[in-house]
């Protein structure tokens, strides 16, 4: 139920609406209406409309007058003028001489282009050949129609006392006036007939009127009055507002006549994203992976439903409420939308800004928004997908994020907090967590490079990459995409030769990330699997199927021009199993994985034969023969292995095959000796925790952590809190020594071939415990090849498989052991209830506090000394709070309870 968002019921019919909407209305409706009446119709590039645009660039290169890069046009062009540049414009802007110089410039591998004003160019007189000649190569120009300003000419001279008096009539029709009802109007008004040659090319007009025209028809058009404009350093803004009952009004105003006109001067707090913590989201549309509309907010559902219900209640209640006047660009207002609901809206269109999504409405439905709805945040907000920038408006990749994402809810986890977030999202609906930036990013595959094994088929020169310890493995077969890789990869060996490799050092990796790794004397493909720490990581290797750990460091990006062709090709590592083994085996044992991996790791290349394909595990079931052995399946590496004596000892190693349910309820007793009450130690634990365990060989330990001396103060780190009888503490000065420890640990096990191990109880080991290796001490040793350990640096008790476990080498043998036991001081000790416990954990577990040592228990094994102290928490800046007090103060009042 918390992976869900209840959405209003008002708001049902827009995701699955609005979201899809387009906002193009059919024009011919409106054709024959009335002087005064107006249209909805979102028109083509018509004339005027590229007069506008070329009028707008003008305006931007005025104010850079050392150059635009065209890459960044659309974005500038955006943030001024609230509308999308058109791709088609920046086509043609070679051609518009008149409007701007275009200097090609190459970034890189990259081909762009720096955009300059004009050049002014000297009229020189031409005679009338020379000017008859000039017009048929204009009119010959392969340039766009539809993007040419139409240049024809006409007889009529209008005069400034003419344009005026048209300026007064377009004056009364605010929202516009059809071009065909001016002759009349005109001559009703001033008893002077209009010039009707005008109607056919309105463009003499553009200079006091705005032109938009609805078809083909030059006279099918509307006529907007233009508004004085000022001339000052601060930039002009556009807008364009279209309703559902045919109002639409253009007009070009002033920044600061906006915020004249509008002396309320709403200003609306910043969305504010959480960095830390779950945060889930709701993806409303994307236009392309970096423009990804999402619904946030701190209780994004309820803080905003209320106050939408607030705002019904007053616009419904309140008769004295106005309509929004003199409608502007950018201006917040109150909208009566559908199914009796209000929303906030910025006029772009109409935006709802909590939405995320534009309409057009009726005028009458345009409020003004009152200060009582400004202070909640907007709550629909714009951010962009991780390791998806460069192909951003691919429209395969588009699609397939929009099918992934749109309308649902999902996890974020936030790599970089700015004006548009840096995320990557998480489908957590299903038992496994989905990356949907790496999910979605499969969707650029070249299909043609896929390998599909064919049953029944024979392969040769396979290459087994990897053998895991369930006996699977990961084979290379020869295939267009494995060729393809490999000149793609010697391409980029070619690059790096001449480059410093450090420029491609990874900065900011995340979980999904595909970048490049050194390995074996080449480049090799990864993708970034587990995080651990700011130096280590695990990653994939894409064509092999191998999991290693590795240094952050020693990762590379994958250079720009190369990023598409490597993300292009398949991962051309194979999941296969052998098949026709004995059924029911579970996991095998240590001996069968290493004769395996023996065999198969050591020999260059098989033959190959598929017998069946597990489409729903991705695992093809096959033979695998030495290249001299086969067809022969006797001498398979299949039949060798089953007739080898390497499972005799698998029932009395491994729980998945406990030959009864008596051994496996035994197994599962054992393991819940060890296991742990609400996420930390269970109380058996903490008992036999206060009893000296037999004493450790010297040889090669650490030397004992120093401890504080009795009535001095210690800065501490809780890492567990069980009650306050038994928690366990950190030297805080030596965390970061800890940290870099446990790195360290990270890389060297996930480079050594693991072998088994001469298990010993109370002797020292390293265990791989949820991905992480930690110093431990062995406590017990359980059926069926489980161990239960104890953490010489967290202090928790943990169940881990044999195979988990390696020697503890010298070099991770120097540091201290860093858990401290520790029982609170100022209380008297007993047999703490849950509550109490409960109560304590929150108080102090995972805190930086201070310690106020009272009294120290010596012991053999530096790990069972315990100390006795106060903990005082510090971080308020007037208070501190003895944490014995609250524990005191908590136990009255659950006796009081009882």
């Amino acid at each position: 139920s918390e992976k869900r968002l209840t959405v209003p019921s008002r708001f049902q019919k827009e995701l699955q609406v609005h979201l899809s909407r387009s906002t193009s209305v059919d024009s011919n409706d409106n054709l024959n209406t009335s002087v005064a009446e107006t249209h909805t119709v979102a028109s083509g590039p018509s004339a005027a409309h590229i007069s506008e645009v070329q009028s707008r660039i003008k305006e931007i290169l005025s104010k850079c007058s050392s150059g635009v890069w065209v890459s960044k046009m659309p974005q500038i062009y955006r943030e001024m003028y609230w509308e999308e540049l058109s791709a088609t414009v920046l086509c043609q802007l070679e051609n518009w001489p008149h409007v701007c110089t275009v200097e090609k410039v190459h970034r890189g591998d990259q081909m762009d282009g720096l955009l300059y004003p004009a050049k002014k160019i000297t009229p020189v007189a031409k005679s009338d050949a020379e000017k008859e000649k000039t017009s048929q190569n204009v009119s010959s120009s392969k340039v766009d129609p539809l993007l040419k300003p139409n240049t024809e000419t006409t007889s009529v001279s209008l005069s400034g006392d003419f344009k005026q008096k048209v300026v007064n009539i377009l004056l009364k029709y605010s929202s516009g006036l059809w071009a065909n009802a001016l002759p009349k109007l005109y001559q009703d008004t001033y008893q002077v007939k209009f010039p009707e040659d005008v109607l056919n090319n309105l463009e003499l007009l553009s200079d006091v009127c705005v032109v938009d025209y609805v078809s083909d028809i030059p006279r099918k058009a509307i006529l907007y009055a233009k508004p004085q404009r000022r001339t000052d350093e601060n930039l002009n803004v556009t807008e364009k507002v279209q309703r559902h009952d045919g109002v639409k009004a253009t007009a070009e105003q002033h920044y600061e006549e906006s915020k004249g006109q509008y002396p309320e001067n709403i200003t609306v707090p910043p969305l504010v994203i959480p960095s830390e913590g779950s945060v889930s989201v709701l993806v409303i549309e994307l236009k392309n992976t970096n423009e990804v509309l999402i619904y946030v907010g701190k209780e994004y559902s309820s803080a905003q439903e209320q106050m939408e219900d607030d705002m019904k209640t007053y616009y419904s209640q309140n008769s004295t409420v106005s309509l929004a006047q003199s409608l502007g660009v950018g201006q917040l207002v109150a909208v009566h939308a559908e199914e009796d609901a209000w929303l906030r809206a910025r006029i772009i269109s109409v935006y709802y800004v909590d939405h995320g999504f534009s309409e057009f409405v009726e005028s009458s439905s345009v409020y003004k928004l009152q200060k009582q709805f400004h202070s909640l945040p907007f709550q629909a907000a714009k951010c962009k997908l991780a390791g998806l920038e460069v192909f951003c408006d691919d429209p395969v990749l588009v699609k397939t994020v929009e099918s992934q994402t749109c309308s649902k809810i999902l996890a974020v986890e936030i790599l970089e907090k700015s004006d548009t977030p840096l995320l990557v999202l998480y489908d957590t609906s299903g038992e496994d967590d989905i990356n949907i930036n790496a999910t979605c990013l499969k969707a650029l595959y070249d299909k043609s490079l896929e390998l599909h094994l064919q049953v029944d088929a024979l392969y040769k020169n396979v290459r087994v990459t990897s053998v895991f310890s369930d006996g699977s493995l990961y084979c290379q077969v020869p295939s267009k995409g494995l060729s393809r890789l490999s000149e793609v990869l010697q391409k980029l060996e070619d690059y790096f030769h001449y480059k410093q490799t450090s420029e491609f050092n990874v900065s900011l990796p995340f979980c999904g990330k595909i970048c490049l790794f050194p390995s074996k004397g080449k480049w090799a493909r990864v993708e970034i699997r587990i995080i651990h720490t700011r130096r280590a990581l695990d990653v994939l290797f894409m064509d092999t199927g191998t999991v290693g750990t590795v240094k952050v460091s020693e990762l590379r990006e994958i250079p720009p021009q190369f990023l598409k062709e490597v993300i292009a090709i398949p991962p051309q590592a194979i999941k296969c199993c052998l098949a026709d083994l004995p059924p029911n085996t579970g996991m095998w044992t240590p001996d069968a994985v290493l004769w395996l991996r023996d065999t198969v790791m050591n020999c260059p290349e098989f033959s190959m034969k598929v017998v069946k394909q597990d489409s729903s595990k991705g695992i093809a079931h096959v033979y695998l023969f030495a290249p001299e052995k086969f067809p022969d399946m006797d001498h398979s590496v299949n039949r060798q292995i089953k007739n080898a004596d390497l499972w005799k000892h698998q029932k009395d190693v491994f729980l998945s095959v406990a030959p009864s349910g008596t051994s496996s309820t035994k197994v599962m007793s054992d393991v819940s000796a060890v296991r742990l009450t609400s996420g930390r130690l269970e109380k058996s634990f903490s008992d036999s925790a206060r009893e000296p365990s037999s004493a450790v060989s010297t040889t090669d330990m650490p030397p004992p952590l120093p401890l504080s001396k009795t009535g001095e103060l210690m800065d501490v780190y809780v890492s567990v809190a069980c009650h306050p009888g038994h928690f366990i503490v950190q030297p805080w000065n030596d965390l970061l020594k800890l940290e870099a420890l446990m790195e360290e640990m990270i890389l060297y096990y996930s480079r050594v071939e693991e072998k088994p191990v001469n298990i010993e109880k109370n002797k020292l080991y390293a265990a791989k415990i949820e991905n992480q290796w930690y110093r431990v001490i062995i406590k017990g040793i359980l059926r069926n090849g489980f161990l239960s350990v104890y953490e010489l640096d967290y202090g928790k008790h943990e169940f881990v498989s044999i195979e988990k476990v390696q020697p503890l080498v010298d070099t991770f043998r120097k540091l201290p052991f860093q858990a401290i036991t520790a029982q609170l001081a100022g209380v008297e000790n007993q047999q703490w209830s849950e509550e109490a416990s409960i109560v304590f954990r929150n108080l102090v577990e995972k805190k930086a506090l201070v310690a106020h040592i009272q009294a120290v228990n010596e012991s053999t094994n530096s790990w069972d000394r315990k100390i006795v102290t106060f903990l005082v928490d510090t971080s308020l800046p007037d208070t501190d709070i003895w944490i014995h007090d609250f524990v005191s103060q908590s136990l009255v009042e659950f006796s009081k309870d009882d």
